[in-house]
């Protein structure tokens, strides 16, 4: 006689990742009564317990909006020493301090059950819907259930068909894509993963001495920083506190050797050795080239190995067959444009630039960046609903690095915002099933969008603008117009009120301030020389700061209102600030700029 706990429920998340814990937060938020079960202590996935604590994507101010923006915003307030330290994202982080954000979440909604360390062992099917999933001592049956998890576990539980791995250019014509399969293919099916670990930097005191792994040979890691020098290197990832996210794609600790294991259970954990062996050897590896003062993190993560993340950083996983796929043409600007055709049951948004993990091969992918506020970011583009919803199986939506996109386009769908905002969606949609009592393929996507647009804790875009931030007194209605008329959509990805202007920002003002011409303002105002390099290209030096007078440093910003002003500056001009210095990229973030 069984045992097993039975529980019944509206919705149900399986896996806590970046998409699994967004989607039951919103989920529950909305009022379901909602159950998630996590196969870790920690939620958030990539965000933290996969260790990938300097996120990418969604940068700009404009697109920190839903979840992404309230987490980075928490992050602001919790995170001792700032965000702005590493050079590969403006936001990094100590992985605790997410994870803390997190679990707040969850805390405040008394609808919403966690349940910890529990894998899905079997999906309940009805004919052709999935009605629960049975874990090792409980069995939870629920209206609609998302697969969160970070292989995409349910779908094959539960024999939802799905993909794995390469398609070639004459299934889409994806320009990217290979026109027959070859020996890369062969050896890397999907984007390497890589166990995060954390280092330290122990000052004076020696740090304990990193073991090899029993597989250590140092020549894999020859030439790792080459290009780059140490401390380059190592503030590639700097967090606060003296760490570094080692997460380093060249010669480092991406491992991709045999990824077809992670299909099997069993095989899996085969894997899952030799990849944190990878990762154990890069950090002795560099612990030997640069010395004791740096070793392994203490208390970065709540595991016998408190330096390694929990679980590695997944790029790929199973990828659903949907409704819609999504394929790298999705993903590209439009011609003369800067911005991706608008897909219209659009309900997230992203902009990352392409990018693929295969150790020691560098894959070459159309080019989808373009310069803004004085730096390289991507182009944007949208994520359609019918991604997340099987071509034939109800009572199941998908809200993770799962969704139905090809294997080239999933590069710039991974990424961690990418994902909460996928989540977000989900769970929004998987609530409104509820209270319609329909099945996620017949729930009316005005219906959703408008839902996520006008959410009264995290109201999301759903249309990527440039130039139109959330706190903008129009955003609102500018996203509503361009979803009842999609051809409106500007393929430059900002909005123009009379076909020449933008719309009319206030540029901002330091008035009733007192500037002293010698001192630092608030320790982040600044006064200097702005100079024009090149397009989108500028540079300041410092005049009224002892220590750093004459210094000079590349100007950067995420603020649309910034970058509209850096473009019209004049050279030679004397400014002054408001904003962050960071060391480690040789920039200083401009959040407002006044002419002096």
């Amino acid at each position: 006689m069984s045992l097993d706990k039975i529980y019944k429920t509206d919705v149900l998340v399986v896996g806590g990742g970046t998409g699994g814990t967004a989607a039951a937060i919103q989920a529950a938020r909305r009022g379901c009564k909602t159950i998630l079960v996590s196969e870790f202590s920690w939620l958030g996935g990539m965000l933290t317990s996969a260790g990938v604590c300097a996120p990418d994507g969604n940068e700009l101010n404009s697109f920190q909006t839903g979840m992404w923006g309230d987490f980075i915003r928490e992050l602001q307030k919790r995170q001792s020493g700032g965000l702005n330290n590493s050079w590969v994202s403006f936001f990094s982080y100590q992985p605790q301090v997410g994870a803390g954000i997190f679990a707040d979440w969850v805390k405040e909604l008394p609808n919403l059950q966690w349940i910890t360390h529990r894998y899905p062992l079997e999906v309940l099917r009805q004919e052709d819907r999935i009605v629960g999933v049975h874990f090792a001592d409980c069995t939870i049956y629920a209206h609609i259930i998302l697969d969160g998890t970070e292989l995409g576990d349910v779908l094959a539980l539960g024999e939802v068909p799905y993909r794995w791995g390469w398609e070639l250019q004459s299934e889409w014509g994806e320009p990217s894509a290979p026109s027959s399969f070859s020996p890369l293919t062969e050896k890397y099916p999907i984007q390497a993963p890589t166990w995060v670990v954390i280092m330290e930097d122990f000052g004076e005191v020696l740090a304990p001495e990193i073991p090899p792994a029993p597989n250590y040979d140092p020549a894999l890691f020859i030439g790792a920083w080459e290009n780059y020098g140490k401390e380059k290197f190592l503030n590639y990832g700097r967090l606060p506190q003296n760490w570094f996210m080692i997460n380093w794609p060249i010669c480092g600790n991406d491992y991709g050797q045999r990824t077809n294991r992670l299909l099997e259970s069993k095989a899996r954990n085969e894997f899952y050795q030799e990849c944190f062996w990878h990762s154990q050897n890069f950090a002795r590896y560099i612990q030997t080239s640069f010395g004791r003062r740096y070793g392994l993190a203490q208390g970065a993560f709540p595991s016998v190995s408190p330096a390694f993340a929990l679980h590695p950083y997944f790029r790929e996983g199973r990828r659903l067959q949907g409704v819609t796929t999504i394929c790298e043409q999705d993903i590209l600007p439009l011609p003369n444009g800067s911005a991706a055709p608008l897909m219209r049951d659009t309900v997230a948004i992203g902009n990352y630039a392409n990018d693929h993990h295969y150790p020691g091969i560098k894959f070459p992918l159309q080019p989808k960046s373009l310069l803004w506020g004085g730096r390289w970011t991507g182009t944007p583009f949208t994520i359609p609903y019918s991604s997340l919803i099987p071509k034939s199986i109800d009572g199941l939506l998908v809200c993770e690095k799962n969704i139905s996109v090809s294997h080239i386009a999933n590069g710039a769908t991974r990424l961690q915002p990418v994902v909460m905002g996928i989540g977000q969606a989900a769970g929004m949609a998987a609530a409104l099933c509820c209270e319609l009592n329909c099945q996620p393929r017949d729930l009316p996507v005005k219906t959703l969008q408008m839902a996520l647009l006008t959410d009264k804790h995290s109201p999301t875009a759903v249309i990527p603008l440039f130039n139109l931030p959330i706190n903008h007194p129009d955003w609102l209605n500018w996203q509503i117009d361009i979803l009842n008329h999609p051809e409106t959509y500007p393929p430059s990805g900002n909005i123009l009120t009379s076909g020449e202007g933008y719309p009319l920002v206030e540029f901002p003002s330091f008035s009733g301030l007192s500037i002293d011409e010698h001192n630092q303002l608030n320790h982040d105002c600044w006064i200097g020389i702005f100079s024009r390099i090149g397009k989108q290209d500028y540079e300041f030096t410092i005049t009224n700061c002892p220590d750093l007078c004459f210094t000079t440093w590349k100007i950067v910003t995420l603020e649309s209102a910034v970058n509209q002003q850096l473009e019209v500056l004049n050279h030679n001009c004397k400014i002054c600030i408001r904003g962050c210095l960071n060391s480690s990229g040789s920039w200083i973030l401009a959040e407002h700029i006044e002419i002096l």
